[in-house]
C-alpha cells in the first residue's frame, strides 16, 4: 500500500514549504529515479495486530527512521534518504510472518513494537530495486480489526487524523499515517522534535469525528492529499497531523 510526498531539503530538515506536499500532477521531480520507504508489518495467523495499534506503530516507526543516526549527515542511511527525498515520498507496507519476518528482521532497519504490532522499518531502496526477500512479500491481506474500539484521544498527545470518509486498509492506513507523522516532524521546530523523539515519540491515530473533519482540514496543521496510486481518489485528504505544538506557533 503506497502514496507519495514531494521532497525536503535534505534527510534531516523539514520540508521547503516550495511545493505540495502531496499531490497527483507530474513536474520535473518525477524524472528523477524514484525510491521507496518499505515497511513491514508482521502478521502472524494466529495473533494479529489490533488495527489501530499497527497504524500507531507504522507511523512511529517512519519517525524513528527520520530522526535515526544513520539517516542523517554522512550517516550510511543518508543518503539513500536524501535520494528518497528528492523526489516522491513513497512508502509502501507489506505482511510478513514466519519465516518471512526472519528474513526481514535480518535485512538493515529498523523494529518497532507496539502494543500488539510488530513493524520494521527500511532505508529507502530504489523503486524497481526491492531486496530479494522484501520483493517477494505480499502487499494485500493487511486487513486488520480493533478488539475494542480506540479509546477517545489525550490532548496532550500528537493525533493523526484519519478521514472519516475514505475506506482504506490497512496497510494503505499504515502508510498515510506514515506521511502524516513525517509532515508533522517537518512541521515543528528541532526544539520540539527533540522532546518528541526523546520521549518515544507518542502518538494516537485516530478516526476524526464526520463534524469536525473540514474544521481539521481548514486548520492550517499538516494535511496530507494522497496521489492516489493505489484505493482511493488522486487528491484525497487522508489525514491531518495535529501535534499539540503546532498550535503554539
Amino acid at each position: 500500500m503506497s502514496s507519495d510526498q514531494t521532497p525536503a531539503t535534505s534527510a534531516d530538515s523539514p520540508h521547503d514549504g516550495q511545493d505540495s506536499p502531496f499531490r497527483s500532477e507530474r513536474t520535473a521531480r518525477d524524472e528523477a529515479p524514484q525510491f521507496v520507504m518499505p515497511l513491514v508489518v508482521r502478521i502472524e495467523r494466529a495473533a494479529p495486530p489490533a488495527r489501530t495499534d499497527a497504524l500507531e506503530t507504522a507511523a512511529r516507526a517512519v519517525l524513528v527512521m527520520l530522526s535515526d543516526a544513520r539517516s542523517l549527515g554522512e550517516g550510511e542511511w543518508a543518503q539513500a534518504m536524501r535520494d528518497w527525498q528528492d523526489a516522491r515520498i513513497r512508502k509502501v507496507v507489506r505482511r510478513a510472518r514466519g519465516a518471512e519476518w526472519l528474513r526481514a528482521e535480518a535485512l538493515p532497519g529498523i523494529t518497532i513494537t507496539g502494543k500488539s504490532a510488530e513493524v520494521r522499518v527500511f532505508p529507502p531502496v530504489p523503486l524497481d530495486g526491492w531486496p530479494k526477500d522484501l520483493a517477494r512479500l505480499q502487499v494485500s491481506g493487511t486487513d486488520l480489526d480493533d478488539p475494542e474500539p480506540p479509546v477517545d484521544p489525550e490532548p496532550s498527545t500528537p493525533v493523526l487524523w484519519l478521514n472519516p470518509d475514505l475506506e482504506m486498509s490497512a496497510g494503505k492506513a499504515m502508510a498515510q499515517a506514515g506521511h502524516g507523522a513525517q509532515l508533522a516532524w517537518w512541521a515543528l521546530p528541532d526544539d520540539e522534535r527533540a522532546v518528541w523523539r526523546d520521549a518515544g515519540f507518542p502518538l494516537q491515530v485516530r478516526i476524526a469525528p464526520p463534524a469536525r473533519w473540514a474544521e481539521l482540514t481548514a486548520s492550517g496543521l499538516p494535511l496530507v492529499r494522497d496521489a492516489g496510486f493505489t484505493e482511493i481518489a488522486p487528491g484525497s485528504c487522508t489525514v491531518v497531523a495535529d501535534h499539540p505544538a503546532l498550535h503554539r506557533r
